[in-house]
């Protein structure tokens, strides 16, 4: 750091993103992205788009903000678009926590969440998950403070159910209930319609897993028309061009091409399952994920090894050190071809280790 360096983030750890080296060719299983290519109605408008790239984006979106709205059964003043998920989780903390409301999430989620809220000075709260990694509900349960859950939950998979998400909103009447859904569209229950009955929630989604866009950066969230306003008030003190043109048309598309691309997930979970039953055949604990990845264990070999053996041999996936998950790897689910090259890899580690 430099000299010049606030006082105040000196102390900050950043998130750290998940590997994209350049040295070879990988089979990518490491940063949950889709293995499928976007539509082609999608490459059709981006192209038309790029010859607009003189003039700014439309600062509210207009157009995706509608095609959301009605994609999810709301008002367009109930949907934010945001460069990112990311973008939108960090409006949620700067607006709804400080350094005397306490937020509240699992110590094993997604490493952003610490991040943000150091980030804006927000006081906060690492939940310990039980000892099977699923979340305890009842740790949540009327606890009168800002609370955030990815459901499902990153890196396990695990997710809670839309009852118990509700039981959770309810019970918190007075505050902020965020729900990250970002891997919702591969077998989790949403609870976004719950926005209707319940002021407090805000639910936040990206088309970065499910619509094969992790490089255009497109999230959003939905919630009241109140914590909209809330969220836009900052989003127009911070960046009011904050999606670009072209993302903002591909999103677009996406919506209007939704089959395609919840017939990807269908195959994404097919494959997950797939992998799973293979994986456990040579010894793995595996929870049960509900998002486009899988959490494993090897009795046979230390996930650090694991993961390393695997990068020698062409095959990313993403290795965590905490203590309490440093065993397993996350391993995000391409396609049928990739994951079977990803399980001979594999069986060839584990027969070299005997």
């Amino acid at each position: 750091m430099s000299r010049f360096f606030s006082e105040r983030y000196s102390s900050l750890v950043p998130y750290t993103p998940g590997e994209q080296p350049k040295n070879m060719e990988y089979v990518k299983l490491n940063t949950n992205e889709s293995p499928y290519m976007p539509s082609n109605n999608v490459y059709d408008a981006v192209k038309k788009e790029a010859e607009k790239l003189h003039l700014y984006s439309d600062p509210q979106a207009s157009i995706i903000t509608e095609k959301i709205a009605k994609r999810y059964g709301v008002d367009k003043d109930m949907v934010l678009v945001t460069n990112g998920s990311d973008e939108v989780l960090n409006f949620a903390f700067m607006a709804y926590g400080d350094k005397e409301r306490e937020m509240l999430f699992p110590n094993i989620t997604y490493g952003f969440y610490t991040v943000f809220a150091d980030l804006n000075g927000v006081k906060y709260r690492e939940v310990p998950l039980k000892d099977d990694f699923t979340i305890d509900t009842s740790d949540y349960i009327g606890k009168n403070t800002t609370i955030v859950i990815a459901n499902p939950n990153a890196p396990t998979g695990i997710a809670l159910t839309r009852d118990q998400i509700e039981e959770i909103i309810k019970s918190n009447p007075n505050n902020v209930v965020i729900i990250d859904e970002a891997y919702i569209d591969f077998g989790g229950e949403s609870c976004v319609d719950l926005v209707h009955k319940y002021d407090n929630l805000l639910v936040t989604m990206t088309f970065s897993k499910s619509r094969s866009m992790a490089g255009a950066r497109i999230g959003f969230g939905i919630g009241s028309k109140a914590i909209i306003n809330d969220l836009n008030t900052i989003k127009y003190s911070t960046n009011p061009y904050n999606v670009n043109r072209i993302s903002q048309v591909a999103g677009a598309c996406a919506i209007d091409d939704d089959s395609y691309y919840m017939d990807n997930c269908k195959k994404i979970i097919e494959a997950r399952q797939y992998t799973k039953n293979e994986l456990e055949k040579m010894g793995f604990f595996v929870l049960d994920s509900k998002a486009n990845f899988i959490f494993a264990r090897s009795n046979k070999i230390s996930g650090e090894e694991l993961y390393l053996k695997l990068k020698e041999k062409g095959v990313l996936v993403r290795h965590f050190t905490s203590e309490k998950i440093k065993d397993f790897n996350r391993i995000t689910i391409g396609t049928k071809e990739q994951m079977d090259i990803f399980l001979n890899k594999t069986r060839e580690i584990l027969e070299a280790t005997k």
